[in-house]
C-alpha cells in the first residue's frame, strides 16, 4: 500500500507537475486573501510571499492559523503554476518515510507540525534527507511547529543543525483589540452573513481564540442554511 501511495506521488510529479495530491490535503482552497494579518504578523507572510525566498521556521502557539497560512502558501504557488507540496507530520507519520521520497522535486514543500516527529528516528532521518535533497534542487522548504527551534530536541544532531540554519519566524495570536475585525474580515471572505452585533456577542460569550470562533461561525452558518434563518443573536444562543 505505501509502495501503492509512493508510486501514485511519483507518477503525479511527473503527469502533472502543477498539482500534487495526497489523501490527507482538504478540500478548501486556503488563501492569503483569506487569513487576517494581524500587524506583528506582515513580516512573517511577506517573507513567504517573497520571490525566490528563504527556506523558513515558523513556529507559535497551537490553533492561531499556522496550518491554514501553510495550506495558503500552497495555493499562492499554485496559482503561480508552480508545485507545491503540503505535509501534515501530525496526520502522515503514521506511515513509512518513502511516503517523501521525492518531494524535494516540487518548486516548495510545506512540513507542518515538525514537532510531531521529534524522537522517532525514522522521521528524522527523512526530514534530514529532504533538506539535504532539497539543497541541491530549487525546492523551497517551509516548516511549522508549536515551539521554537531551541526547544526541539532532535535525536539526531544533524538534522538539529540543519533547521537551525533556517530563517526562524514567530507567528502572532491576533491581538485581542483586533478580534472583531479578524472575525469579520474571515466571514466575508467565506460570504457568511455575520452582523457587527452578533460578532460582539460572539467575543462576549464565547473562548476569545481565533480558530475556536472560527469553528463556531462555520457552524452557524450551516445551521443558518439548513433552518433558512439568518444568524442572528437568537440562533447563536439557540446555538451555544
Amino acid at each position: 500500500m505505501l509502495r501503492h501511495g509512493l508510486g501514485c506521488l511519483k507518477r503525479t510529479i511527473m503527469t502533472n507537475p502543477k498539482q500534487l495530491t495526497f489523501p490527507w490535503e482538504k478540500n478548501f482552497k486556503a488563501s492569503f486573501d483569506g487569513f487576517f494579518c494581524d500587524d506583528k504578523n506582515i513580516d512573517l507572510i511577506d517573507n513567504l510571499k517573497a520571490d525566490k525566498g528563504d527556506d523558513m521556521f515558523i513556529y507559535g502557539p497551537s490553533n492561531i492559523g499556522k496550518t491554514y497560512l501553510l495550506q495558503a502558501v500552497t495555493s499562492f504557488y499554485s496559482d503561480l503554476q508552480k508545485t507545491p507540496l503540503y505535509i501534515p507530520l501530525s496526520e502522515v507519520k503514521k506511515y513509512d518515510t518513502s511516503i517523501i521520497d521525492g518531494a524535494c522535486e516540487a518548486d516548495i514543500v510545506c512540513v507542518d507540525s515538525i514537532d510531531e516527529v521529534v524522537g522517532l528516528m525514522d522521521w528524522e532521518v527523512g526530514l534530514f534527507n529532504l533538506i539535504n535533497d532539497a539543497s541541491q534542487t530549487s525546492c523551497r522548504l517551509i516548516f511549522s511547529a508549536s515551539i521554537n527551534i531551541g526547544m526541539l530536541n532532535f535525536v539526531l544532531p544533524d538534522l538539529e543543525s540543519r533547521v537551525r540554519k533556517l530563517s526562524s519566524f514567530e507567528m502572532f495570536s491576533v491581538q485581542n483589540k483586533n478580534l472583531n475585525l479578524a472575525l469579520m474580515h474571515i466571514a466575508n471572505f467565506r460570504s457568511i452573513n455575520l452582523g457587527e452585533r452578533e460578532i460582539n456577542y460572539l467575543l462576549s460569550y464565547t473562548k476569545r481564540n481565533l480558530s475556536d470562533l472560527v469553528r463556531i461561525v462555520e457552524r452557524l452558518d450551516s445551521l443558518s442554511m439548513e433552518l433558512k434563518r439568518k444568524i442572528t443573536i437568537p440562533l447563536i444562543k439557540d446555538f451555544l
